[in-house]
């Protein structure tokens, strides 16, 4: 189940990675080469999973297959993110096609530019903002970390040195859970990998909110959503409703799919999705 939960999380990742940085257009799959160190080998895309780029890549090849030079490895990398959802239990949206591939990929224009588990509120609504999206777009699309898993490190600082020495571990963190995350996670230990929702792994679904209420968001960053009295209505609203919940998630997921999008010159459709034509 874990390597089901790992395919749909990582391509979930990737279409977020590569829209907030440049615009959805493909550039995070391209593969550095000796001249150009490409976007997925900046230091914040280095734990991107194989898995991820391996969906796109053997999409695009039966597309090409059937229809050669028709859609571009970014529709490609929107459809199948749209389908990992949906093939996990959350909502079914159209997903808006016709973007071109970028043309370029550079590790240096990553930098400051995705969210972090260490963000205050106010830097991450300003990241979401800056690509176009309010904070009500944020909260819906956070939810994307009720699938996957995150590593150790990403959240180790909460669990250990959250304000030391007097207050190792975090006081938003449920304790119960704290103690189960230490037990996965010990100090100086190996940068293992953890479930991002313990209680429904493999759905796509509105526990991830109910999760930040009872003190259970895995990183700082989705627990502030809880903790911040600007965020926590919203986190409520989508908590208490399935329906609500799945709007939410689909209108911010289509938005997000706008940004950025290289069209005439500015690119082109790619034969190979990790290397340029």
């Amino acid at each position: 189940m874990q390597a089901t939960i790992r395919t749909i999380g990582s391509t979930v990742r990737l279409f977020f990675h590569d829209c907030f940085v440049d615009g959805c257009d493909g550039s995070v799959l391209i593969t550095s080469t000796a001249g150009n160190t490409a976007e997925r080998d900046a230091p914040d895309n280095l734990s991107l999973a194989f898995e991820g780029f391996e969906t796109v890549r053997s999409a695009k090849a039966a597309v090409e297959a059937a229809c050669p030079d028709q859609v571009s490895c970014t529709d490609v990398l929107a459809i199948a993110t749209r389908d990992a959802i949906a093939l996990s239990g959350g909502p079914f949206f159209p997903v808006e096609l016709g973007r071109l591939d970028g043309m370029r990929s550079s590790a240096s224009n990553v930098a400051g530019k995705l969210p972090q588990p260490n963000n205050t509120l106010s830097e991450l609504v300003a990241i979401f903002k800056s690509n176009g999206l309010n904070m009500s777009d944020m909260v819906a699309l956070s939810a994307a970390h009720s699938v996957g898993l995150a590593h150790c490190s990403k959240f180790s600082d909460r669990l250990y040195r959250y304000n030391p020495p007097s207050q190792p571990t975090d006081p938003t963190l449920n304790e119960k859970y704290a103690a189960f995350l230490k037990g996965k996670c010990p100090d100086g230990g190996p940068d293992m990998m953890v479930l991002m929702d313990q209680a429904t792994p493999a759905l796509f679904d509105n526990q991830y909110y109910r999760n930040l209420q009872d003190g259970g968001g895995l990183l700082a960053s989705d627990e502030l959503l809880y903790t911040d009295n600007r965020t926590r209505p919203t986190v409520d609203s989508l908590a208490a409703s399935t329906p609500d919940f799945y709007k939410a998630f689909a209108d911010a997921i289509v938005k997000l799919g706008r940004v950025g999008v290289k069209s005439g010159g500015k690119g082109n459709i790619r034969k190979q999705c990790d290397v340029f034509n």
